[in-house]
């Protein structure tokens, strides 16, 4: 759970209200997400949250950071990989009367569906919820998407898993949406445009340690792997490493697949 929270408003944001659906799940804060004048000080909300500009988002302490970057080698996407799945928050401009997630839910839907997905509409905490089930490739894959709808803003969250740990990561990604802080600034800026992605230099700093750890390790895996027989004449190829059937946490920065229904949703939404 983060810390930080030190203000109280006397009212919710446009969008918070759960259509009277029952919220079994448990959430480490169920008054979030936040805005960054809730706070007495930025220093205050970064407390126990990872700074990624628009957006903050709790610590987990079985997660680590994968970071996507478009062909140009921008950071577009921040995911929590954990060992149930993955997921993500991210915050958008939206309309002061709110309501654009309503929107994104039909489109998004529509999208999921055009790509083969199985897609149904659940009562979430926050109201609906997006939940897709891709069947077609090497193994089935379980999505769900919750939205919230604030002044000026829109955060959604991404969970994406296999079937089996559909709920566990879906209650990992609920408790982070609990307790993120936006930051929207005055700035204006286009309905649907995705709020800054930036990455604090202590995040920079803590993703090049881990990468550099890693290499480590992988080098030292290959020393250790090397075969007592060598081959007449003929170098031994390198052990590769093994791939598992969902992303791996790594903390150094990889490219978006094309035709992701991820891609989709960033298409979308305008991010």
């Amino acid at each position: 759970m983060a810390f930080g929270k030190s203000k109280s408003r006397g009212e919710k944001h446009v969008g918070d209200v759960s259509d009277g659906a029952d919220d079994d799940q448990a959430l480490d804060d169920g008054d979030g997400p936040f805005e960054i004048e809730d706070f007495d000080s930025v220093a205050v909300a970064k407390l126990g949250r990872h700074d990624l500009g628009g957006v903050l988002i709790p610590e987990n302490e079985t997660a680590e950071l994968a970071v996507e970057v478009s062909p140009e080698g921008v950071a577009t996407t921040v995911w929590m990989v954990t060992p149930n799945g993955r997921y993500n928050i991210t915050a958008y401009a939206a309309p002061k009367a709110g309501g654009l997630w309503r929107e994104v839910v039909t489109e998004l839907a529509e999208s999921l569906r055009n790509d083969e997905a199985r897609v149904s509409i659940e009562d979430g905490t926050w109201g609906r919820e997006v939940v897709g089930l891709v069947t077609k490739g090497p193994e089935p894959v379980a999505m769900r998407f919750v939205g919230v709808d604030g002044y000026r803003w829109m955060v959604r969250g991404a969970a994406i898993s296999t079937p089996d740990n559909a709920d566990a990561i879906a209650t990992e990604m609920r408790n982070a949406l609990a307790d993120t802080v936006v930051r929207r600034g005055d700035t204006p800026q286009p309905v649907r445009a995705q709020l800054p992605l930036q990455l604090s230099e202590s995040l920079v700093a803590r993703l090049r340690a881990r990468a550099e750890q890693m290499t480590t390790e992988y080098a030292q895996q290959q020393g250790q792997a090397q075969p007592q027989q060598h081959m007449p004449q003929q170098q031994q190829p390198a052990p590769q490493p093994q791939l598992p059937p969902h992303p791996a946490p790594q903390p150094v920065a990889r490219r978006s697949e094309q035709g992701s229904a991820m891609q989709q949703l960033r298409t979308i939404t305008g991010g």
